[in-house]
């Protein structure tokens, strides 16, 4: 049995005019919408993964830490604080470096060498 991979993963915000614009900005993404639809998707340049940004309730908690989006991405820091995105500090790991940031709507995200270093 083949197993599918993952294609997509739902955000939920509770501002998705302002997560639109970042993910665009910061990471390439074009926001495509149905007709009618509350859920914006956003498409990367080439290959990767989809974000479905979905209007959340009023009840939902903005940035809990169950999902962390990363981006495999070498020496992207210095080239996004320029463009107004702040990470936080480089850590260094069993042969490979990752930074963390928040998009608008709080969700942690992640840029990271380790899939260079491991060759996937």
């Amino acid at each position: 049995m083949t197993s599918p991979s993952v294609a997509r993963l739902i955000l939920y915000t509770k501002d998705i005019d302002k997560m639109v614009p970042f993910y665009g900005a910061h990471f390439g993404y074009t926001a495509r919408q149905l007709e009618g639809d509350r859920i914006v998707e956003l498409v990367p340049e080439g290959d990767g993964l989809r974000l479905l940004l979905h209007p959340a309730g009023k009840a939902a908690r903005q940035g809990q830490s169950a999902v962390k989006i990363v981006f495999d991405v070498a020496e992207y820091c210095r080239q996004a604080e320029k463009r107004g995105l702040k990470f936080g500090p480089i850590h260094k790991a069993d042969g490979y470096c990752f930074a963390n940031a928040k998009d608008p709507s709080g969700n942690s995200i992640s840029v990271s060498s380790r899939a260079f270093a491991l060759g996937s």
